[in-house]
């Protein structure tokens, strides 16, 4: 069947794709590491590029899905492959699912690395500012907020 086999290719273009944006990934996280922005730019313009084809793909593979029989409203795209003992091309969905699941970790890990980034620069530009004379404290969420009347609980 041309659909199971276009899906196929389809899937191992997201499985190498994935692998290569795996691999920016840890490279944007040692940029960060070194504050490299000239190779982080590039990176982020690799990734960009990568997600467009990835995002692209999955349009396709929903269509050609669509055209074997799959109903999206019936719930994930795995269980109709497995229901239509596609085993071979089951193996390679769930392999580009756990690719894709593992980038999304390594893009959340470097997210958080930049808020972090973010942070620690406002505060360095507050103290240059000699904007920090209020007092800090940690919120209820682990944040750092401002002591101001309304959080005083008493004054003298």
């Amino acid at each position: 069947m041309a659909a199971i086999d276009d899906l196929k290719t389809l899937l191992s273009q997201d499985v190498s794709q994935l692998e290569t944006l795996a691999d920016i990934l840890g490279r944007e996280k040692t940029c960060l590491a070194t504050s490299n922005l000239q190779a982080l730019n590039e990176l982020t313009r690799e990734k960009n590029d990568l997600l467009g084809a990835i995002r692209e793909r999955a349009k396709q593979k929903i269509r050609t899905l669509v055209q074997m029989g799959y109903r999206p409203e019936s719930g994930e795209p795995s269980r109709f492959i497995r229901s239509a003992g596609l085993s071979d091309l089951l193996q390679l969905w769930l392999e580009a699912d756990q690719k894709l699941r593992a980038c999304q970790t390594l893009n959340q890990n470097n997210g958080r690395v930049i808020v972090h980034l973010q942070k620690r620069l406002t505060r360095l530009t507050d103290i240059f500012r000699g904007a920090n004379g209020q007092q800090k404290l940690y919120g209820a969420h682990g944040e750092h907020t401002t002591v101001s009347s309304r959080t005083v609980l008493a004054s003298a």
